[in-house]
């Protein structure tokens, strides 16, 4: 949970609802989601606020106002009309909660401390009554406008904001089947030693644990397969897509799944891993051909962290055509795509496999090894 320093509660910003009307053949307008405090719905004081002169007041709220006039010009002029309905009718809600927490902060004499652990049991006790009626544009909108909070340079408002965010993914977290909590819990676990520990305590069963901060974790009990397939679907969803979303998270998912692949008790080999890949996918076989024809080293190593990375053969569709790549693509086709982390992690341990069957010659064993690991290496980087 991200430390919210002081002001708090003047972060608060209640947009008032707005209301478009348009044609879906038309362009929808640029979308303007107003700074403007109400501190008579806050409550806040000035000491809350933060103390600032009404000089310095004006100063941040004309320079909050262009920066917002900018980035919802950026980020807005593509988008369609049922895209801005979702925006605003999420919009609507995000407002209705923070005007909510407000109306629950009354207290205006409370310390640092105090203020800081009001707002999560605020947000706690808000969300958990709306999170099961919340609109498919409440995440969006709550992205938007931490987006717009980090443009603006408002530390304050954007703490704030994360909070109401990682209250309601943890509330829809505990909805989701156990082995998709672990993947949840993974991804935000920076060390590899500790997602391991990680791993072996759900797959002896869970139960509540002490974490480093002394904090008590409760861990849901898992199988390791679906934990990695979970992971696995994930991941191809984005690998699929002309565009990665998000190249951390996909890091992420792809060492999620190898590490649990790992721990199971063939490893790489064991039998629960058959990806059931027919014809292996001609970008990452080119890439493979290529790595494995030089010595293992930097230059190698960072051939690998630049494709990771969306460079060079793993640079993005630019043309944002629909990818064919999935597990049962082929390699026909006239352009090739680009080089995914998941999928080519899945062709080495093919071809590995492959190797200690006795049914490819040529590549020595430990040269993929090399290859594999520094990609694990490579992505651990990346993800975090």
């Amino acid at each position: 949970m991200a430390s919210m320093a002081k002001p708090i509660l003047s972060s608060i910003f209640i947009p008032p609802k707005a209301s478009f009307h348009f044609k879906t053949t038309q362009k929808a307008p640029a979308l303007h989601l107003p700074m403007k405090r109400s501190f008579s719905v806050l409550r806040a004081s000035y000491e809350v606020g933060g103390g600032y002169t009404q000089e310095e007041l004006d100063a941040r709220e004309k320079g909050r106002n262009k920066h917002q006039h900018q980035a919802s010009t950026d980020e807005t002029s593509t988008w369609s009309p049922a895209q801005y309905e979702a925006l605003l009718k999420g919009g609507e809600q995000v407002t209705s909660v923070l005007e909510e927490m407000a109306n629950l902060l009354e207290d205006d004499q409370m310390d640092e401390e105090s203020e800081e652990l009001a707002v999560l049991l605020a947000a706690q006790g808000v969300i958990g009554k709306r999170v099961d009626q919340m609109e498919s544009g409440f995440m969006m909108a709550l992205d938007y406008m931490i987006n717009l909070a980090e443009k603006d340079q408002d530390d304050k408002r954007k703490s704030l904001l994360e909070v109401i965010k990682e209250t309601v993914l943890s509330h829809l977290t505990k909805k989701c089947p156990p082995h998709v909590q672990v993947v949840g819990l993974l991804c935000r676990t920076p060390r590899k030693e500790s997602r391991h520990e990680l791993l072996r305590r759900v797959a002896a069963g869970g139960g509540a644990f002490e974490n480093e901060n002394g904090a008590k974790v409760h861990l849901p009990g898992a199988n390791l397969n679906d934990i990695a397939n979970q992971a696995d679907d994930l991941l191809e969803t984005m690998e699929s897509r002309p565009v990665v979303p998000d190249r951390k998270l996909l890091a992420r998912l792809v060492l999620i799944r190898e590490e649990a692949r790992c721990m199971m008790g063939g490893g790489l080999l064991d039998e629960r891993n058959n990806r059931g890949l027919t014809t292996l996918p001609r970008s990452e076989v080119n890439f493979l051909t290529k790595l494995v024809a030089q010595k293992p080293g930097k230059t190698v190593r960072q051939m690998i962290k630049d494709v990771m990375l969306g460079k060079a053969e793993g640079a993005d569709n630019s043309e944002g055509e629909e990818s064919t790549r999935g597990r049962k693509a082929g390699v026909s086709g006239s352009r090739p795509n680009p080089v995914r982390p998941g999928m080519f992690l899945e062709t080495v341990s093919k071809v590995l496999g492959g190797i200690y069957d006795g049914n490819i010659s040529g590549i020595t064993a430990q040269h993929l090894e090399w290859v594999h690991q520094n990609t694990l290496q490579v992505l651990q980087e990346i993800a975090f």
